[in-house]
């Protein structure tokens, strides 16, 4: 129920996903009455979905706070349950964002040793896709928390991704190792020193998200989220500017017929609905947050990034590489200096 278009791009959404993954089975939970008539218009979901009726539907400018206190037979929360009881293997919801995390907080809770989930997305690069986070849940961070965002990014990109060695980098305002501040440098120190499932690349700047330099960057919800709506801004600028210039004169609109396929290609490439879906990493369950503009289109991708973490099996590799981290000599030695300073 929640996002600006509702049912009318969850439910085609779901069927696309549907379409894809012959296997996948969807809980649907709203109000049956807006749900059904348009469930109806795909027979294929239909057969695949259970509607679970509930009136209650969180608003998406009510404060989790309130969401926690009355909102327990909401949509929203009647689908976390499902997943923390096992009935479903993830919740993607398109609903308000502050709300489904603290909900997601409360019911699912963190995997052993996370101390704080992150919010995670891919960003079109250079040569691919970069996977970003944190992009909004901790608007601060210590440096246990980033090594842990680490560890997150570096097992979605070898899980689910396929990357065999991800690199990761952590986001500063230079690449030499005297930059930032103290947080990052106690970071770079812990993360320079131990052993995860990837490969460590020290700082990276702003321009290296574009560029591709590393598989995974790393930073706190404040910088991540800034950087995210940057970089969602820039893409759209660029690709409207185009389309005004190639409307410009006539010998301009031939210019576009001829580069049309072209053009086509670098707006498909930079299509944010295709990178939808920002993954709650470090809960003990999978929980996507689709954007809230979303349509059928990009609401299908977050339905989809959520299958593939299930069948992954995500959440039992972060559980054993936190506990390889806390066993290891290097970073045991490297927090305690810190907390003894």
């Amino acid at each position: 129920m929640g996002g600006d278009n509702g049912p009318d791009a969850v439910i085609p959404g779901a069927a696309l996903a549907a379409k894809k993954y012959k296997k996948a089975e969807f809980l649907l939970f709203g109000r049956s009455h807006v749900i059904e008539p348009i469930l109806d218009k795909y027979p294929d979901l239909k057969k695949r979905s259970v509607v679970h009726h509930t009136d209650d539907v969180v608003a998406s400018d009510e404060r989790p706070s309130i969401a926690l206190r009355t909102g327990r037979k909401s949509s929203m929360r009647m689908a976390i349950n499902a997943v923390a009881e096992g009935r479903a293997d993830c919740v993607v919801s398109s609903g308000n964002t502050g709300a489904l995390m603290a909900t997601a907080k409360l019911v699912l809770k963190c995997l052993p040793g996370i101390h704080r989930p992150a919010i995670a997305s891919l960003l079109p690069t250079v040569k691919g896709s970069t996977m970003m986070l944190d992009l909004g849940a901790n608007i601060s961070c210590d440096s246990e928390n980033l090594v842990q965002f680490s560890i997150l990014g570096a097992v979605y990109a070898k899980a689910v991704s396929g990357i065999t060695r991800p690199t990761v980098g952590l986001l500063n305002v230079g690449s030499e190792d005297m930059k930032g501040h103290d947080t990052l440098r106690e970071a770079l120190s812990i993360l320079s020193a131990i052993k995860f499932p990837g490969e460590f690349k020290g700082f990276v700047e702003g321009d290296d998200i574009g560029k591709g330099t590393v598989d995974v960057v790393v930073t706190d919800g404040f910088t991540g989220n800034v950087a995210l709506k940057t970089a969602e801004g820039i893409a759209t600028l660029f690709v409207k500017t185009l389309k005004a210039e190639f409307s410009r004169s006539l010998l301009s609109k031939l210019a576009y017929l001829i580069s049309l396929r072209q053009f086509n290609a670098v707006r498909k490439r930079l299509d944010h609905r295709v990178y939808n879906g920002g993954l709650f990493l470090g809960l003990n369950g999978v929980c996507i947050k689709s954007h809230g503009s979303a349509d059928a289109f990009a609401f299908s991708h977050a339905v989809i990034a959520g299958i593939k973490m299930s069948e992954n099996g995500f959440n039992a590799i972060v559980a054993k590489e936190i506990e390889y981290l806390t066993e290891q000599e290097s970073f045991v030695s490297v927090v305690n200096e810190r907390v003894s300073v």
